[in-house]
């Protein structure tokens, strides 16, 4: 893994606006609730109520100059540079490491990019005993019971380090369970935890239960079991934003369409026209553009099916 590798997931979830506010000292925002309101620092215009940043979404829109987006896209706006580059200036900033104790997805963390050579992630030895499947969490999440059940979720409050965390059994693509991913279900961090040495470039979560010829993707583990959960049972995560060669060549094994359903904000627009370069020759291949701000896992069973058909 090269000094210059993003992992957009994991900057998204370990940075808030709140963060990178103070970071650039914008101190005069209003707060109500959720939202803060005030001047726009981006083109430093005078309308005092134009730019808006909603905490609980970590996201920011300025009515005046139509900037919007989350945290990747307020630093781009800011250093006038690519998301990508915001990416490397936060990950540097705030001390996010790539690494598999950091999480994005909004979801996890780990080594998602192309390995030179790829390692095997070995099948645990163990499986955690008295998981809650209908914790308060997952049901604030729109996770069923029977979902929970089915994936194996839930809150484990045993000891080791996933203890007090929703833990999320990740298998292999022949069904073997290979790791534990931990969610906080407060503010604490990292968000997401995962084992030192797991690689997760080498594992598309859920693929192990997909058997048909097409694939929905997502980025997140949420986003997975809510695809799932609205009867679109054919879905696999990314557990980031970026799709390693080891994971592509497992979908191509598999699948001959592949539906792409990734985040609706600039990462995952760019991570989702990205990806499709790159099967599109190989498969066939349909990207999904959600709106704007929004992930799988925020959806209603109806707007998912609008969406899929």
């Amino acid at each position: 893994m090269t000094d210059n590798w993003v992992d957009f997931k994991a900057v998204k979830a370990a940075v808030s606006m709140q963060m990178v506010l103070d970071r650039y000292q914008i101190n005069w925002l209003r707060k109500k609730d959720d939202e803060l309101r005030g001047r726009c620092p981006i083109h430093q215009g005078e309308g005092e109520n134009a730019f808006h940043v909603n905490l609980a979404k970590n996201a920011f829109h300025c009515f005046s100059c139509k900037a919007r987006g989350n945290v990747l896209d307020f630093v781009a706006a800011m250093e006038k540079c690519s998301v990508r580059d915001a990416g490397l200036r936060l990950q540097e900033w705030f001390s996010i490491s790539t690494s598999a104790t950091t999480e994005n997805p909004k979801d996890p963390p780990g080594n998602g990019g192309a390995e030179a050579q790829p390692a095997d992630n070995k099948p645990l030895t163990f499986q955690l005993k008295g998981i809650d499947h209908e914790h308060e969490y997952l049901k604030a999440r729109g996770i069923t019971a029977e979902t929970a059940n089915t994936f194996g979720v839930g809150f484990f409050s045993g000891r080791g380090s996933m203890s007090g965390r929703i833990v999320i059994p990740i298998h292999n693509e022949r069904g073997e369970m290979v790791a534990y991913a931990g969610r906080a279900v407060d503010a604490s961090e990292p968000r997401y935890k995962l084992p030192a040495g797991f690689h997760k470039g080498q594992v598309l979560y859920n693929l192990h239960r997909v058997t048909a010829a097409e694939v929905i993707i997502v980025e997140g583990f949420f986003d997975c079991m809510k695809v799932w959960q609205s009867l679109h049972p054919f879905v696999v995560a990314l557990m980031g934003s970026s799709l390693s060669e080891h994971q592509e060549q497992l979908l191509l094994r598999r699948f001959t369409k592949v539906t792409l359903l990734l985040d609706g904000d600039t990462a995952g627009r760019e991570a989702a026209q990205g990806i499709a370069e790159r099967l599109v020759h190989k498969v066939h291949v349909r990207i999904v553009d959600l709106p704007d701000g929004q992930q799988p896992d925020q959806l209603s069973d109806d707007q998912l099916d609008g969406l899929l058909k």
